[in-house]
Order: structure tokens, then sequence, then C-alpha cells
């Protein structure tokens, strides 16, 4: 695994009303701070990365869907350095992941239908000075193959 990622299984409470699952509590592991939360979703095959953040740590799931999670460390220095971890996320695996400042990510909607990713990082969006750094999905910088689909709009 990548030196400071960090994940957690989630777990599902069905009862006959439905279900409830707890994603991040202030007293988890990996709770560090709360900046916002947030809902984007990936039409299926659509992929969206890379980015990265100096200073904020990203905590997501899939909560509808499934999707295809991939990491990068570019970090100099790191003992993961030039690492890729891989994850398979959503309604067939709950789990949170979080993601240390500097490491690249990204995730491709996988199946199809629509996957809903909530995303919980540690500090808001800056709209006048975005945390945030971007690479296209087929960058010669990450050696990594998110077999895009022609056609479909992807970064």
């Amino acid at each position: 695994m990548i030196e400071g990622v960090r994940t957690k299984n989630l777990k599902v409470v069905p009862d006959e009303r439905g279900w409830l699952m707890e994603i991040l509590r202030n007293d988890d592991d990996v709770f560090q701070n709360f900046g916002q939360v947030y809902l984007t979703t990936a039409y299926p095959g659509v992929v969206k990365a890379w980015h990265y953040h100096k200073k904020q740590t990203d905590n997501f799931t899939c909560i509808r869907g499934m999707m295809k999670v991939a990491l990068y460390d570019d970090r100099a220095g790191s003992l993961t350095c030039r690492e890729i971890n891989e994850f398979f996320v959503g309604d067939r695996n709950p789990l949170l992941i979080s993601v240390p400042p500097l490491v690249y990510h990204g995730f491709k909607a996988v199946g199809e239908k629509t996957a809903y990713f909530l995303s919980i990082p540690t500090l808001a969006y800056n709209y006048k000075e975005p945390d945030e750094f971007r690479l296209p999905p087929d960058t010669d910088k990450i050696p990594y193959d998110w077999l895009l689909t022609p056609g479909k709009r992807h970064g």
C-alpha cells in the first residue's frame, strides 16, 4: 500500500426499513479534519483522472455503482515512490479510501450504470486558489493504462 494511504471497510447495517452505512466518523482512525462533503458522478466507462493536492487529504467512497480507483505515488523520498494501488469500490465492495497530499488519484466508472462518488476532503475547495494539480488520464508520467473508451470525454 502506498505510504500514507489508509482504507476503512464500510459496514452495511440492514433492517426491515432499509439499510445504513457509516462512511466517516470523527472518532475513526482515518479522520483528520472536516472540510466539506461533495458528490460527483461518472458515467459508465468515463475516467476522471489524474490529480493531487498539496494540502488536503481526500477521503472518498463510491456509494452507488462501481468504480475502479487508482493511486500513484510520485513523491520523491517516499518509501513507496512509483507504486500504484488499484481498488474496486462501490456496491459490491464498500470501502473508504484516504489519500494523503501529493499522491495522484483518479477513478473510472465500471459497469453499466452511473457511479456516485462521495468525497469528504479535509479542506473546503478554495475557488480563488484551488489546491488541485492535474494531469490527463493518458499521461506518460504515470505508468497506468485506464483503457480509455474512444469517443467519451475523460479527464
